[in-house]
């Protein structure tokens, strides 16, 4: 239990359902669907689509989904919803233009949003609710305006400069020529039409039709290779999740081209260390930060997309290669930091959980990728696009270069867990890059040192920054600890901003309640019924 003479939040606890996002008409959204009769998965996708709206930065209907849902059954389904490139792009087109990386602000970085496909399909086999009733929230706060929120403001200021690049971005984003104040109400027409007609058309009135013609016109326009076809013939699908054995529970993620796998890699590793006492002594950060470097390594040897890569899943996920990277961390010095391809960020997302009456569970995420994405909005449709293709790289024979039609490498991925065959807890970190060892972090807080999921959510966090030799720390960790990681040979640097956000809500067998936890990072609350 946290200390009540000190600021913080505490968990919110409830008997029937609960609903945990980043930002509060999100959650109230998803309450109102379970309070309506809906199931976990129709709340997500309600939660989601008002995130689309009224937290715009993190997410849209230009991005990509993933989802982990379980039931009492014990089953772990896995949906991976993310997009696909143009059938026209190659690498060796973008190298013979002398590019050695994909531009952020540029439609090659746009990959065939996987979103809208993924709420369709999952709702079309989980959900209860009709459709368009999921979606009369998002519609109804895009086209009569919503409230700008603090952190969503926060974020907003931030991207002012990639904002005013684009002329249609702008127009929707910068009213007045600035980003709007904290409780400014803001619209969003254009996209309140374009959920109108995904609500009454569902798949088909995204991917096909005017909505489609406005997104390729646009991308064409700036030298995009996207066609009405590769739009037409996106599509996610459902995959089998993996898994590992952490402290007694099972800890499932979403395969390959996902990086989830590497969140179990991390896992791995730290079961191979005791853990004791403080959670944030220096000893056991040092450990997080060896064993982070090490899978990230990995994951940037080896992570794309399996359709199209070979991915050594079985190798990843073995003891032995959890036994030898362990025996490469020692706790008297800090490791030599392996080289990566590229510097990666933490970046923005959106994770909801919730958990109905029924004790069915969603684990949802929805992501543009940077904040606001590739900063490029197709105008009559007000779709923003995310950055995804930025995630491939250009390097020739590379597992991740980029091909026709193929899913770049991918950060987003909630997590579920499980214990002796039943849901134990849906939990999810937001922030790009960083989410697989916010991952590993907070199952490792809740479950070697016996924390409340929303006293494991508010510790200081850090990154180091694959590719460099630098590690970012947030500026609330004692000074002490710091001190001492410098001494060790650590380049700790401060973050500058939060790093990530998260949620997660724990089901309590003995008592029949839920335990809800959400990121005092972000605008969000956890709410139960």
């Amino acid at each position: 239990m946290r200390d009540f003479q000190k600021p913080g939040r505490s968990a919110v606890v409830t008997r029937e359902a609960m609903a945990a996002t980043s930002h509060p008409s999100s959650t109230l959204a998803a309450i109102r669907v379970l309070e309506a009769g809906g199931n976990a998965l129709d709340a997500a996708i309600a939660a989601c689509a008002v995130q689309c709206v009224v937290e715009p930065g993190s997410t849209g209907l230009g991005g990509d989904c993933f989802a982990l849902l379980a039931g009492e059954d014990g089953k772990v389904h896995a949906f991976n919803g993310s997009g696909r490139a143009p059938a026209a792009l190659t690498a060796a087109y973008l190298r013979a233009k002398g590019l050695t990386q994909i531009p952020r602000q540029s439609p090659h970085a746009v990959t065939i949003p996987g979103a809208v496909d993924a709420w369709t399909k999952l709702h079309a086999v989980h959900g209860r609710m009709p459709f368009a009733e999921l979606l009369a929230p998002a519609i109804r706060l895009a086209r009569h305006g919503y409230a700008v929120a603090e952190r969503v403001q926060y974020d907003w200021g931030r991207e002012a400069a990639l904002l005013s690049a684009e002329a249609s971005t702008a127009r929707v984003f910068l009213p007045g020529g600035k980003p709007p104040a904290v409780g400014a109400v803001h619209r969003q027409p254009e996209l309140a039409d374009t959920l109108e007609t995904v609500a009454r058309e569902g798949r088909d009135g995204f991917y096909r039709g005017p909505v489609a013609q406005d997104m390729v016109a646009y991308l064409n326009g700036l030298g995009g290779l996207h066609t009405l076809e590769d739009f037409a013939q996106a599509g996610g699908e459902y995959v089998e999740p993996i898994r590992t054995s952490f402290r007694g529970h099972e800890i499932h993620e979403c395969p390959p081209n996902g990086q989830g796998i590497i969140a179990l890699m991390i896992l791995n590793i730290l079961a191979r260390f005791p853990a004791k006492g403080d959670p944030l002594t220096a000893d056991r950060l040092h450990v997080e930060i060896e064993a982070t470097r090490l899978a990230y390594a990995e994951r940037d040897r080896f992570l794309a997309d399996p359709a199209q890569a070979e991915v050594p899943v079985a190798h990843l996920l073995s003891d032995a290669l959890a036994d030898e990277l362990a025996g490469r961390i020692r706790l008297d010095r800090a490791g030599e930091p392996a080289p990566s391809l590229a510097g990666a960020e933490h970046r923005d997302t959106v994770y909801i959980c919730v958990v109905d009456k029924d004790r069915n569970c969603a684990s949802f995420i929805n992501s543009i990728f940077n904040p606001y994405g590739s900063g490029l909005l197709a105008p009559r449709s007000g779709v923003l696009f995310h950055n995804r293709g930025q995630s491939f790289v250009l390097q020739e024979g590379h597992p991740n270069e980029l091909a026709p039609r193929k899913r770049p490498m991918h950060t987003i991925i909630p997590g579920m867990v499980t214990k002796d065959g039943r849901p134990f807890m849906p939990f999810g970190v937001m922030g790009g890059h960083y989410q697989a060892m916010g991952h590993a972090h907070f199952i490792s807080k809740v479950l070697d040192f016996g924390l409340e999921p929303q006293a494991a959510i508010d510790l200081p966090r850090l990154f180091p920054i694959p590719g460099t030799t630098q590690i970012e720390a947030e500026d609330t960790f004692p000074a002490e600890t710091i001190a001492e990681l410098r001494r060790r040979g650590f380049d700790i640097v401060p973050s500058g901003r939060p790093i990530g956000g998260a949620q997660a809500i724990r089901l309590d067998r003995a008592n029949g309640t839920l335990t809800g936890a959400s990121d005092p990072r972000k605008d969000g609350c956890a709410l139960g019924i």
